[in-house]
């Protein structure tokens, strides 16, 4: 990482870039977001479609209760990432087994284990008070490009190529399971390791982008680039496309614009708002489009 921030330096020296770039944190942002938005723009569309919304959102405030017992169990308050992942993980994996052997619709248990998430996540920050800082835990909800080290991006571009050989490899089957489990199951596709496999793929994704975008938020941009990009599309291939380009530009804008000046909220909170920004613009579209 440290040849992109030189390059990014010299660059600023040079007077091509702003002041604001002579910030290193704001290298590390950036490259974050240019990880983040590609991830969560290919993601989404099968979060959609597979209606799994609620699901994101039940995992995002769960990596508040990972990074509050991170912190009590030793771990450093900046870096909880081995409980973070683990009870996340586990709380995702466990969410979708309990789904398969119950008749409870899935809303309801997801609303159950999201409760349990927030409940104990509130339960244990009291405690966790007491040893760090608060505005840690603020930043968790929040995002803020400000706590984002090089540990962070090297999880993410190893999330992200996990992901890539997964769609390179798999990517035909794992979607056709994702549309029509019937007809992927005739075709002898493994339809359930398909589920868990997304399912664990949705948990990670979602708490390496918690630190920019906010636990609360996360599931939002998740989903909301993606619906968007639905409004727009003509065809499946649009629709991830339309999905990449404007998760991966509310990730970016939503990191400049506070550092200029111009959004003085946290990173979390400008990206979101951004992307519903396009969901606004995308519903103009749609609109404009039925009158003629």
């Amino acid at each position: 990482m440290e040849w992109i921030r030189s390059w990014v330096f010299y660059a600023h020296e040079l007077g091509y870039l702003p002041d604001m770039f002579q910030y290193a944190f704001l290298t590390n942002a950036l490259v974050s977001a240019l990880l983040i938005g590609p991830l969560l723009g290919v993601l989404g569309p099968l979060v959609v479609v597979k209606r799994l919304a609620f699901f994101s959102e039940a995992v995002g405030h769960g990596a508040l209760t990972g990074v509050a017992l991170g912190i009590l169990l030793g771990e450093p308050a900046t870096e909880p990432f081995v409980t973070l992942f683990a009870f996340c993980v586990i709380f995702a994996l466990l969410l979708h087994w309990i789904k398969s052997r119950t008749s409870v619709p899935y809303d309801a248990l997801v609303g159950v284990f999201l409760s349990f998430a927030i409940a104990l996540g509130a339960a244990l920050i009291l405690f966790v008070a007491k040893r760090v800082n608060v505005h840690i835990l603020e930043n968790v909800l929040f995002g803020s490009i400000l706590t984002v080290r090089d540990l962070d991006i090297w999880v993410l571009l190893g999330i992200a190529a996990i992901l890539t050989l997964l769609l390179g490899f798999k990517g035909n089957r794992a979607t056709l399971s994702s549309l029509s489990p019937e007809l992927a199951m005739t075709q002898g596709i493994a339809v359930r390791l398909y589920d868990y496999i997304f399912v664990l793929i949705i948990a990670l994704v979602t708490v390496a982008s918690v630190k920019v975008v906010g636990a609360i938020l996360v599931g939002a941009l998740l989903l909301i680039p993606a619906t968007a990009a639905r409004l727009m599309s003509r065809n499946a291939r649009e629709f991830v496309l339309y999905s990449v380009l404007i998760s991966t530009l509310s990730c970016v804008f939503g990191i400049l614009l506070p550092m200029a000046g111009a959004l003085p909220i946290p990173s979390g909170a400008a990206i979101v708002m951004l992307a519903s920004a396009s969901f606004i613009f995308a519903l103009a579209i749609r609109r404009w489009r039925a009158i003629l």
